[in-house]
């Protein structure tokens, strides 16, 4: 029998619950099994990863690799702006992170292989077997950090910082979905839209936390929520987990509020322009609304619970890099105001602030979209659909920063040199916050985790 309530830990023991940990143990035994495992050296790092998606696929071209001297038509329509290191220019749109790119690593030979619009590289039906990636961190790291009782995967929203902006965005791409890996680790979403929708929205008083009959009333009305929705096999996890986010203390970390006025502001996008001037030309003018008035502040919530445990957040605003200037989506250059204006805010920000909290080594940033934008501008201003380059963008996780690896070919297509594809991204964001060793070594390990771990090695350059 395998003693969780011993202090004797042998090895033995220990590899008892690398086996039986993903093999269908209940919360509180994971629970328990987690803090043998941490005992004896622990499968996971003490980091997060923040993954801010963005949706739409951004261009390479107007973000990190204007190509100036290609010729009209290629180069990038919102011209550069020199960075601090020599001879390195971003889009002009990014003028904050041009002053910090020092900080952070860029990728300019990035290939997604593909032009569909979808959730990858976050949820890659090939190379993730169709679950978040924060999923199969969670099959492995197990779905609350036993410290705090925060969720480990974690995926923010519009709507987790904005009651008024548009449900999130999953028409093309679910990026809650867990494939083969089972609901119990679908990423925990702070706005109530999981798959369980009533289930996760944190709308307890937060005042009455400590009134334990409220609470189990609240419990009742969720359980019989998901017993209407027929969620079987599932309630138990939600219900251990969101009980144990709201009354293990960690409640408030799901409030900006509790930041300082000083800190809110500067994280806050929603001040950079009167949305109210975004052209109702665009059907998705409605998205860009929620861009702007939400990145800043999921940001600022994703340190929050970065802080407090958790191992992998998604960050995704409402599909707004799309920018084909059709009825649907903005030119490059007023597509880039409205969407890039903020990025360039938030994540200086978001990057400033890690800086001065000394977390640089505890968070890995990477921001990057499902693929990047066509070569040649269209005659109404926008980029079409590619799949040959993609801007990606990594900062913080212990990694090498101040880097621009890789190279593209001349009009921006193709990597010219030293290509780098989603299981090279894959490979590099496990490294940083699993030992994946250790994890190799295990038994019962499902395939699909193990080919996210290692089908392809880490960006050497970062490591």
């Amino acid at each position: 029998m395998l003693d969780f309530t011993s202090d004797q830990l042998h090895r033995r023991n220990f590899l008892s619950v690398g086996s039986l940990a993903l093999g269908g143990l209940s919360l509180p035994d994971i629970l328990r099994a987690e803090k043998v495992i941490k005992q004896a050296g622990g499968l996971t790092r003490d980091k997060t990863v923040i993954f801010l998606f963005m949706h739409g696929g951004p261009s390479q071209f107007e973000t990190f690799d204007p190509k100036m001297d290609a010729p009209s038509g290629i180069r990038s329509a919102t011209g550069e702006i020199p960075t601090r290191l020599p001879g390195i220019t971003f889009g002009s749109t990014f003028k904050k992170l041009a002053k910090i790119n020092d900080k952070f690593s860029i990728i300019r030979s990035f290939t997604t292989g593909s032009s569909a619009h979808d959730a990858k590289p976050i949820v890659d039906k090939v190379n993730s077997s169709g679950a978040n990636l924060g999923s199969h961190y969670a099959r492995i790291a197990g779905t609350s950090n036993p410290e705090t009782g925060m969720p480990r995967n974690v995926i923010l929203y519009p709507k987790a910082v904005d009651s008024g902006a548009m449900p999130a965005f999953m028409g093309l791409g679910k990026f809650n979905a867990t494939g083969s890996l089972g609901s119990s680790f679908e990423p925990f979403a702070p706005s109530g839209e999981g798959r369980l929708k009533q289930d996760m929205q944190l709308t307890v008083d937060p005042g009455r936390l400590d009134d334990r009959r409220h609470l189990l009333k609240y419990i009742d009305r969720w359980r019989a929520s998901v017993d209407e929705k027929g969620a079987s096999g599932s309630f138990g996890h939600f219900q251990s987990q969101a009980f144990d986010t709201l009354s293990g203390g960690i409640g408030d970390a799901f409030d900006i509020t509790n930041e300082s006025p000083q800190t809110i502001e500067s994280y806050d996008t929603s001040r950079l322009m009167d949305v109210r001037r975004i052209s109702k030309r665009w059907n998705n003018h409605q998205r860009y609304r929620d861009h702007v008035n939400s990145l800043g502040k999921l940001l600022l919530l994703a340190r929050r619970l970065a802080e407090r445990g958790a191992g992998f957040i998604t960050v995704t605003t409402n599909f707004v890099w799309d920018m084909h200037a059709d009825k649907n989506n903005a030119t490059m250059t007023e597509g880039m105001d409205y969407v890039g204006i903020p990025f360039d805010h938030a994540v200086s920000a978001f990057i400033e602030d890690i800086e001065a909290r000394g977390l640089r080594d505890k968070i890995l940033l990477v921001c990057c979209g499902e693929m990047g934008r066509t070569p040649k501008i269209s005659s109404k201003g926008g980029r079409d659909h590619w799949g040959g380059s993609a801007p990606l963008m990594l900062y913080g996780g212990g990694l090498k920063m101040g880097h621009v690896i890789g190279a593209s070919t001349k009009d921006g297509g193709q990597p010219a040199d030293n290509p780098v594809t989603i299981p090279n991204l894959y490979a590099t964001i496990m490294e940083s916050i699993l030992d994946t060793t250790a994890v190799r070594s295990m038994t019962g390990v499902p395939e699909s985790v193990n080919r996210v771990l290692g089908s392809a090695p880490p960006i050497r350059e970062l490591m």
